[in-house]
């Protein structure tokens, strides 16, 4: 399996996990922080260790990183929507 299907079966084990806690009436915006929280806390595992922590540099390349990866699946959503299509 390639990085990009490692990369694309992560993302949907994590959407299914997000769907199963809102199907347990958790608001979605909840199950949202906690995937943030979660992502934060193995951002900084990946980064720093167990024992570790991220200074202001490093906290801000993880920002830089998210913030690329949103901007990048909003292009590609908006054009699936001025394709006509959904994911």
């Amino acid at each position: 399996m390639s990085d990009q299907e490692q990369h694309q079966h992560c993302t949907n084990k994590f959407i299914e996990l997000a769907n199963q806690l809102k199907a347990e009436n958790i608001d979605p915006s909840l199950v949202s922080g906690a995937l943030m929280t979660a992502s934060g806390i193995y951002a900084t595992y990946v980064a720093a260790g167990n024992s570790g922590a991220l200074e202001p540099s490093g906290v801000d390349k993880i920002v830089t990183v998210y913030r690329r990866t949103l901007e990048h699946y909003q292009k590609v959503k908006k054009a699936q929507l001025t394709e006509g299509g959904e994911e």
